[in-house]
């Protein structure tokens, strides 16, 4: 038998779709997902926050269509943003129609709250003649009332059965292009749900802990949550629930992967809790050091540590490393090599001007990388 490797993360094998050009599932890299919290029918301040989640990173984003007048404003709301948008959907099957017509590229449906066979094969026409792929949400917290008394309470055994019967409506009108999630507040009935899930099909699994609460103990849930489930190979796009601002999600989610080593993108800041044995003010300066580096999305990683203890171990495992040392005079490390000293000036300014021109760097040399690859046109 042989050893797994212990840093190493195996993804399930699943079947890949895409919502609008973003593949999901496969050997795609999980993307991360949010949800906009505004009145959809306002279509300026719904781009106006979906503007800011791009610039965080969002790879997909979620709207709520609840009324005729939401899914009519997608056709304003689409062409004015780059990234896919998942239209929810709930009861009204009609809005789901209206929502692949109008541009959404995804549903986000429950096949057993939209109507009878009938009407969930109209939402699939319509999904299917406008290139649009559906997402099936299963919520612990809206199962159906036969599976609520068949098993007495939600647990994972109703979830993914729930789960598997909404998959066979899609599958017997031979659509596939859609991707399962099974969601609880219960970090535990979520990982249980989606193991048991992940054992019984092939489809693309939409990872989340739903309604998890506040920035930090939403984040604590959701990380403990989707790391498990992350770490063994279970999960192809992630949505971090939060009662915050909806571009916080995706930072979180982003997190998330960054510390697993499945996705990068950003800064990632490695630094101390600081001690009495620190030669400057560490909590301050990574707190603005983050805020000032939050614009770059080029994968980096800076080590900002208070004293020589762990400093240039860390830094010899980071882009670009800090240690603070005696009499004001600190060490700066690049790409793993002591660089250079840094005495009497602004610590922060110095280490963002270093990112920026390291980022640059690699950008530059990513487009050269990726020109030379690019076949030669014949004259």
């Amino acid at each position: 038998m042989s050893v797994r490797p212990w840093r190493d993360v195996y993804r399930r094998k699943s079947r890949q779709i895409h919502v609008g050009d973003v593949p999901v599932g496969g050997d795609a890299p999980i993307t991360v997902q949010s949800m906009t919290n505004t009145l959809t029918t306002d279509a300026k301040a719904t781009i106006e926050q979906i503007r800011r989640l791009e610039i965080a990173g969002a790879d997909i984003v979620r709207v709520s269509c609840p009324d005729e007048g939401s899914s009519a404003a997608l056709k304003e709301i689409v062409p004015e943003v780059t990234v896919p948008l998942v239209a929810d959907i709930h009861f009204h099957y009609k809005r789901g129609i209206e929502a692949a017509e109008n541009g959404a590229a995804c549903l986000r449906i429950n096949p057993g709250n939209i109507g009878g066979r009938d009407r969930v094969r109209e939402v699939v026409k319509a999904a299917r003649d406008n290139g649009c792929s559906i997402r099936i949400g299963v919520n612990a917290g809206s199962l159906e009332r036969e599976l609520l008394e068949k098993y007495g309470e939600p647990c994972p055994d109703a979830m993914v059965e729930s789960a598997l019967n909404h998959a066979k409506l899609l599958e017997d009108e031979d659509f596939f292009e859609f991707k399962i999630s099974c969601k609880a507040s219960d970090v535990f009935l979520s990982v249980a749900a989606y193991q048991q899930l992940a054992e019984a099909c092939d489809h693309p699994l939409h990872l989340g802990i739903t309604e998890a609460g506040g920035l930090r103990s939403g984040t604590v849930k959701s990380s403990v949550g989707l790391g498990m489930l992350l770490w063994s190979g279970i999960g192809d796009t992630v949505r971090v629930s939060l009662s915050t601002e909806p571009e916080e999600e995706v930072k979180v989610g982003f997190d998330i992967l960054k510390s697993l080593g499945l996705r990068h993108r950003g800064v990632n800041v490695v630094s101390c809790p600081s001690c009495a044995r620190q030669q400057f003010n560490v909590i301050e300066t990574v707190k603005v050091l983050e805020e000032r580096l939050a614009h770059i999305s080029t994968p980096l990683t800076v080590s900002v540590i208070g004293c020589v203890v762990n400093g240039p171990g860390e830094a010899t495992m980071t882009d670009i490393g800090f240690t603070g040392g005696g009499k004001g005079v600190h060490q700066v490390y690049v790409n793993g090599l002591p660089h250079h000293r840094l005495q009497d000036e602004d610590i922060v300014d110095h280490l963002v001007r270093m990112v920026e021109k390291k980022a640059e760097e690699i950008e530059a040399a990513k487009a050269e990388s990726e020109a030379a690859d690019r076949p030669v046109a014949a004259e």
